[in-house]
């Protein structure tokens, strides 16, 4: 079987998968595997395409949120394009946030995305007559054509398009030239630039994708649940989604949604059975993380390449699959602009 089959042959997968799986589990916790496994998928980009770790995607996640909450009760947006307005408010943020982040690399990076995520934090706690500080923004209506979607399952059909939509854009990004220009960053900025290619200006673009894609998955997950609470801007927020990314594997883009059915599914499992239920997922993933080095995801497609014995594999995901790190001359982009 062709690579390009058998890639095909994954993709219908999933989306037969995606279908189903509302009848297979309660269909929130179907749509909040898939939401998070667009926010995972947006951290990835910077992360796994662009080599930059973000302590605090969080603020675009619940800038999402609260954007969506407030359009939605407020004006009775219907839900579409509340969702997508709570992306483009992720996107106004992620302007003069990203602006000055780019600047930083490695733990410097992921330092000041933390403190701007503090920031947010505590601007959203503050303004209680808008967000409802602790209490949170509650009775967030789901309103389409002026009708109610009380019915879970019908809204997470209602919103599976958005989703797959999102996962769309997310794989147009990774395997276009702008893509590759960005793995080649990642790689050795300092020949990119050598190359004729404003690093800087990618990032900050790479970073703004990133955070329209969190926004937008944020949205949703407000409009799901009927509220936008304030653990939306926590930073434990951000460190869950840094886990599900590891977890499923890092530069793998599919990977992160393999680890965000992973954690979500162990921890509605184990809640309804422990208090400690986080030192259990925490002892399983670093067992994960030993064993699986590069993630769950990663790893299958490793033994998979390895066992087809494919030698000039094309395609990102499959490089990436099988060497963690690829050399600038080992990946092909695009002419630098004159």
């Amino acid at each position: 079987m062709s690579e390009r089959l058998l890639r095909w042959g994954g993709y219908l997968g999933g989306l037969v998968l995606a279908l189903a799986l509302p009848h297979l589990i309660y269909p929130v916790l179907a749509l909040d595997i898939l939401l998070w496994g667009l926010f995972a998928i947006a951290l990835d980009l910077l992360l796994g395409y662009v080599g930059l770790l973000s302590f605090g995607h969080a603020m675009f996640w619940g800038a999402g949120g609260y954007a969506a909450g407030l359009l939605a009760k407020g004006i009775a947006l219907d839900f579409p394009w509340a969702a997508l307005a709570g992306m483009a408010a992720a996107v106004v943020l992620a302007l003069p946030t990203g602006f000055l982040s780019v600047r930083r690399k490695g733990i410097y990076f992921a330092m000041v995305t933390l403190a701007f995520a503090q920031m947010v934090y505590y601007v959203v706690n503050e303004a209680r007559s808008i967000t409802g500080g602790e209490n949170g923004l509650q009775d967030v209506p789901r309103t389409f054509a002026g009708q109610y979607i009380d019915d879970p399952t019908a809204f997470y059909y209602a919103a599976l398009p958005l989703v797959l939509v999102g996962y769309w854009l997310a794989y147009r990004i990774v395997h276009s030239p702008f893509g590759h220009v960005l793995v080649a960053i990642r790689d050795n900025e300092a020949r990119a630039q050598s190359l004729g290619y404003p690093t800087r200006w990618y990032k900050l673009l790479a970073f703004t994708l990133s955070a329209a894609l969190s926004g937008l998955a944020g949205g949703l997950e407000a409009l799901n649940h009927g509220f936008a609470a304030l653990d939306l801007v926590h930073w434990s927020t951000s460190g869950t989604v840094v886990v599900m990314t590891i977890l499923g594997g890092i530069g793998t883009l599919w990977g992160s949604v393999v680890g965000a059915a992973i954690f979500l599914l162990l921890r509605d499992a184990l809640s309804t059975r422990t208090d400690a239920w986080g030192v259990v997922t925490g002892t399983m993933f670093i067992i994960v993380v030993l064993a699986f080095r590069r993630g769950v995801w990663g790893t299958l497609l490793q033994l998979l390449h390895q066992r087809r014995g494919l030698a000039g594999e094309t395609g990102l995901e499959a490089g990436l699959a099988r060497e963690p790190q690829t050399r600038p001359s080992e990946v092909e982009v695009a002419h630098p602009p004159s």
